[in-house]
Order: structure tokens, then C-alpha cells, then sequence
């Protein structure tokens, strides 16, 4: 009998534990199911204010469409954004954001909306090695917010997005380029690094680029046959010239030096030798 009352107690106590449990739940799910808008709307910001994101965003978004057209619209349509974008779900925030913009351009909330959505998009984008699809967009999109908003008190963060960005598509088309050397395929390696430069001459990365245009060219010539490699040494001194001309305290001129002046005996021994 005393085994069955200890047995009884337990079970109650784990049922008032389920019966409250099942409670709280039941609130949350009741007011949010519910149609009580301004009990809807407090919770919401408790939620937020709590930092329980993704029930405030859910709780946002179930206000949406009862406060569509009144004063507090453009606070939920924003704030449902913002829950998103505190939550860590930057691909729904985006989306959010984006069509707050569209709807509410005088809002107060509209300037942060706009940064908050770049940095969505920021958020978005991958290593260099990855598809780079995602930070063209994104170093769009931000351009265009540069222009149309060049008092921004967002400028500064922007403009620092757009310079990391902008940073890794150089990389990006730098070590595109320097795969052919790893190869060992200079001549396409030379190529590739002289076009990287061409499209963009103030390619961050341009010293490292001039170093393997150089290498590409010397390799290149050093193992061609004997016919051919006065006219490709010749390629290799103009490289030389180019990196010690732009960069004459470069760290790569002790390694291209001693090239330099054994292509120039050479080509000497080839002029004397007619």
C-alpha cells in the first residue's frame, strides 16, 4: 500500500509538472492562434525584449496582416524583419526587410531596414574559393544604397562591407590566376595573370601578380627548347623590369634578381655567338 502511495505521488507530480508545462505552452499558443491584436502585440515585444527571436517573429508576423493599415503597420512589418535578422535567419530577413522597403519609404524604420538588409545580404555571401555570385549582388546593392544615401549614418559600414567584398573578388581572380602556376602551366599562368591586370589594374593583389607573371615568364622560357627561348627570356626581362620598376623595395626582388642577371649572361653568350 505505501509502494502504491509512492508510486500515486510520483505520478501526480509529474502530471502537475506536464499540466503546467502544458499550460505555459497553451498561453503562448492561445494569444498567437487568437484574435486579441493589442494582447498579440505586447507579447510580441516581450518576446523581442527577451531575446526569444524566433517566437517574437512568428508572433510578428501572425500580426501582419490584423494591423494592415492601421498606425502600428509599419512597426510590426519591421520589427518581424528585425526578429528574423536577430535570429540568425538572414535569407527570411532579407525577404522581410526587402519588402518593407518597398511598402513603407518614409517609415522611420526605413534607413536601418535598408542597412539591415545589405548586411543580410553581406551575411550571404561565401569565401572566395565559393560561387561569387552572391557578393556581386550584394556589392551592388550597396552601391546603389551609397548613392542614393551618401549622408547615411551607415556610410562607414558599407563602405567597409564593400571593401571586404570587393578585397575577395580580387583575391578571387589572383588565385584563379596563380592555379595555372601551381600547375605548372606557364604559359596559360602567364596569360592569366597579365588579364587579371588588364581588367583590373588596381587589383590589391598586384605586387604577388607581377611576382608570378615574371616566374610564369622564366619558367616558361627555361624550359623551352634552346630556338625559342631568347625571344621568351626576353618576355621574362620585360616582367623583371615591370615588378622592380612599381615595387623596388618588393620582397620578391632578392629571389627575381639573380634570374635577371643570369638570363642577361645568357642572352650576352647568345648575342657573341650571333
Amino acid at each position: 500500500m505505501r509502494h502504491m502511495n509512492v508510486h500515486t505521488r510520483i505520478l501526480m507530480a509529474v502530471a502537475a509538472a506536464l499540466l503546467l508545462f502544458s499550460s505555459c505552452k497553451t498561453q503562448y499558443d492561445v494569444i498567437l492562434a487568437g484574435n486579441d491584436v493589442q494582447a498579440k502585440y505586447k507579447m510580441a515585444f516581450e518576446l523581442f525584449e527577451a531575446k526569444k527571436y524566433a517566437k517574437a517573429a512568428e508572433t510578428f508576423e501572425s500580426l501582419s496582416m490584423a494591423t494592415r493599415g492601421t498606425a502600428q503597420d509599419d512597426t510590426v512589418q519591421f520589427y518581424w524583419g528585425l526578429s528574423n535578422y536577430r535570429y540568425g535567419d538572414y535569407t527570411t530577413a532579407e525577404s522581410n526587410l526587402q519588402e518593407f522597403i518597398a511598402t513603407y519609404p518614409l517609415s522611420p524604420f526605413t534607413e536601418q531596414a535598408k542597412f539591415l538588409r545589405l548586411d543580410c545580404l553581406y551575411r550571404g555571401t561565401y569565401r572566395y574559393e565559393l560561387d561569387q555570385m552572391p557578393t556581386y549582388r550584394a556589392l551592388s546593392e550597396m552601391n546603389v544604397f551609397q548613392i542614393e544615401n551618401p549622408q547615411s549614418q551607415y556610410h562607414d559600414q558599407v563602405a567597409a562591407m564593400m571593401d571586404e567584398l570587393n578585397d575577395r573578388l580580387e583575391l578571387k581572380a589572383y588565385k584563379s590566376a596563380w592555379l595555372y602556376y601551381h600547375m605548372e602551366d606557364y604559359l596559360a599562368a602567364h596569360y592569366a595573370l597579365k588579364n587579371v591586370l588588364k581588367e583590373n589594374a588596381d587589383n590589391r593583389y598586384r605586387e604577388e601578380i607581377l611576382y608570378y607573371t615574371a616566374m610564369s615568364a622564366y619558367k616558361y622560357a627555361i624550359n623551352s627548347v634552346e630556338s625559342k627561348q631568347r625571344e621568351r627570356y626576353l618576355v621574362f626581362v620585360d616582367d623583371y623590369f615591370n615588378i622592380v620598376s612599381e615595387f623596388p623595395e618588393s620582397k620578391y626582388i632578392k629571389e627575381l634578381e639573380p634570374l635577371y642577371n643570369k638570363v642577361q649572361k645568357q642572352l650576352k653568350t647568345d648575342n657573341e655567338n650571333g
